[in-house]
């Protein structure tokens, strides 16, 4: 199985990787998600250690099911070789209608097929008001006319 691009990365493919990853994550689809991944990645999220397919499909799973109505938008930091650095903001809300924008690092190195080995990432949560989102699409694919962030200046 292979994700391409594959590494080493230019600054096109990098990019290409990370608006993959973003697409992905915003399907809310934890199975198909957890296929970026090799069999044995390891994550860190936040202080949560996960490692391998079927505890990323767990995660994802409990992470959709409380972060609710969840978009995503992902922005390519840095890169080298097999390794990419993103910064990323995702609004969402819980079961008792709190709206919070996550803001957080991650750090990835991938294997030579593409696949995603290793993964960490850094995440702070702020409560907004509803009148304070800045994302509007529908839920799924972030539209391409629709700002990144630092057009909206996160």
């Amino acid at each position: 199985m292979s994700r391409p691009p594959f590494p080493p990365f230019t600054a096109e493919t990098a990019a290409q990787k990370v608006r993959g990853a973003e697409d992905g994550w915003n399907s809310r689809k934890p199975s198909a998600v957890s296929l970026a991944y090799t069999e044995d990645s390891r994550w860190r999220n936040r202080a949560e250690f996960i490692q391998g397919r079927a505890d990323i499909v767990a995660f994802l799973t409990r992470k959709w099911n409380r972060e609710l109505d969840y978009r995503l938008i992902k922005e390519l930091w840095a890169f080298t070789g097999n390794r990419i650095a993103v910064r990323f903001a995702y609004e969402w809300h819980d079961d008792s209608g709190q709206y919070f924008r996550s803001y957080g690092n991650e750090n990835w190195e991938f294997d030579e097929q593409g696949l995603m080995r290793w993964r960490v990432a850094s995440i702070n949560d702020l409560p907004i008001a509803a009148s304070e989102r800045k994302y509007h699409w529908p839920l799924g694919r972030r539209p391409d006319d629709h700002p990144g962030l630092s057009a909206l200046g996160l």
